[in-house]
């Protein structure tokens, strides 16, 4: 793009001074960093939530221990890192963590991020199927809000979890669209499916693995970020309503929340550090 971030049914806060124009530490609100990962780790179900081995959710990178102002970003990268520490951000929420590559020498780019963190003494602490499975807080559920849906009950199987969710429609396919369309910049539909569907799926992200599990939950339409070329003839054979709003665009509000969650339980500042990605 450029572009703002898709519009969420979270509270507006306003926009943030730049860091040299914010109060010395020593006048900040400040928590702990203990504390802060404890309440995500908690919130989110960290220990028994089994994600993808290079998901690493959790703190990923410590600072030195006190935390005064939250970040939420979707992707852990030097852009954003870079970004988080010029707004004073010392704790920064990701949706996508550092170590999907696995075991990395800390050399060239890989050095850089991990650089600007320690310079910026911003920790890091990732959160993943978690924060799109999450019953209150996750990515899939704020989408069906958005639409003014309500979830009521999971689908797409990852270890002993349930990722999706499914929400009785009230809306024609073209009026899910149009919605769509205001809220996220860029979205593709394939519209081999009913006009006016019964029940709407919803797969932040990639949507890749929850196409074939739509049939057996008896949904027809499936609201995701991204799909691979492969699917569309897929929809047409099996008749299916499959809608694409961006991969990162979908995947905004999980991390919004637990950021704004966070921040006003420890009265603390937070913000979106955007990254203008439009994929």
């Amino acid at each position: 793009m450029p572009r703002t971030g898709p519009s969420s049914n979270l509270p507006a806060h306003p926009t943030p001074g730049l860091h040299a124009s914010q109060p010395p530490p020593n006048l900040r609100p400040m928590a702990s960093l203990h504390q802060l990962v404890e309440y995500c780790d908690k919130r989110t179900r960290r220990p028994s939530f089994k994600d993808y081995p290079g998901a690493v959710n959790g703190l990923q990178v410590a600072n030195d221990g006190r935390v005064t102002r939250i970040g939420a970003a979707v992707d852990a990268g030097l852009a954003p890192f870079e970004r988080a520490v010029e707004r004073g951000v010392d704790f920064l929420i990701v949706h996508h963590g550092l170590f999907w590559g696995g075991v990395q020498p800390l050399t060239g780019p890989v050095y850089g991020r991990f650089a600007a963190l320690v310079r910026g003494n911003c920790a890091v602490y990732s959160s993943h199927l978690p924060l799109d499975a999450h019953e209150d807080i996750g990515n899939n559920v704020l989408i069906a809000r958005q639409l003014g849906l309500k979830p009521r009950r999971q689908f797409l199987p990852h270890e002993n979890e349930l990722i999706g969710w499914i929400a009785p429609n009230k809306y024609k396919r073209a009026q899910l669209c149009a919605r769509l369309e205001e809220l996220y910049p860029r979205v593709v539909s394939i519209e081999c499916g009913s006009p006016t569907p019964k029940l709407v799926a919803f797969c932040s992200g990639s949507g890749n693995g929850a196409v074939p599990h739509l049939v057996a939950a008896g949904v027809d339409t499936l609201i995701t970020g991204e799909l691979r070329e492969e699917w569309f003839n897929y929809a047409q054979e099996h008749r299916l309503n499959l809608i694409c709003c961006g991969h990162y665009a979908t995947e905004v509000h999980g991390v919004k929340a637990l950021a704004a969650e966070l921040a006003k339980k420890f009265r603390l500042p937070w913000e979106f550090i955007e990254t203008e990605n439009p994929l």
